[in-house]
């Protein structure tokens, strides 16, 4: 007798039947043992497994770090042009309140930077001026007064003669003390040299800048009025330096 919906599977097993159905299926779908389905079946189910997201090993991040995440950071300026080109590209986007808040911020800053320069911290000096040997040079020029101080403030007094007196004898007599002072100074400046170069070799036998360096830089700031110099005399005149 034979009902309907039901098939007559001649002793066979149902489950058999079924994994029949599914083998028909396959092979009506392309996905068979085919010349052509049974590698579309292998990389469709592979496709299926790449697009499964493996897990982190981390926890999420926050929103608000994945927000100062977000975005490329600019590199750091190379060059003063490159930095002054940045700082009007920002200036631009800012109200003029913002504008005058950070003028004053830059103020402040270059400020404090100064000071602390003139103070001799060594983070903020310039390069010429880094390091214990310079600063024992600066300290040795500093406790002495020497002739080199006045070389400033005599070749302007000379300067303002010729100005303000135009007599040929004077503009004679004012250019031939110039030459002296000019001398002078250069002497004065040799031996100070030499005697930075001694003190330096006896006190820091590893030094390897050189003398003519260490003496000039001596000289050039003998040169300076005291109240000039930077950094900032720490030593007074008259004091030992060791």
């Amino acid at each position: 007798m034979k009902l309907l919906g039901r098939k007559k599977h001649n002793g066979q097993d149902p489950r058999d039947s079924d994994d029949a159905g599914t083998t028909d299926v396959a092979i009506h779908n392309g996905s068979g043992d085919g010349p052509d389905g049974g590698s579309d079946s292998a990389d469709a189910r592979r496709r299926g497994r790449s697009r499964t997201t493996p897990p982190k090993g981390r926890p999420t991040p926050k929103r608000k770090e994945a927000e100062r995440r977000r975005g490329p950071v600019a590199p750091a300026p190379m060059t003063a042009a490159e930095a002054r080109r940045r700082r009007k590209e920002l200036r631009k986007s800012m109200t003029k309140e913002e504008r005058k808040a950070e003028r004053a911020r830059r103020r402040a800053e270059m400020a404090e930077r100064r000071e602390r320069m003139m103070a001799g911290e060594e983070a903020y000096l310039l390069p010429r001026d880094k390091g214990p040997v310079r600063r024992y040079v600066r300290d040795v020029v500093d406790s002495r007064r020497r002739l080199l101080g006045l070389f400033m403030p005599a070749a302007l007094f000379m300067i303002f003669v010729m100005l303000g007196v135009p007599s040929l004898q004077v503009q004679q007599a004012v250019s031939t003390a110039m030459l002296l002072l000019v001398v002078i100074m250069v002497i004065d400046g040799f031996l100070l040299g030499r005697k930075v170069t001694r003190m330096v070799a006896e006190k820091f036998p590893d030094n390897t800048e050189s003398g003519w360096r260490l003496g000039f830089y001596a000289a050039s700031r003998a040169s300076q009025m005291r109240r000039m110099r930077a950094p900032r005399p720490q030593v007074k005149p008259g004091d030992k330096v060791t």
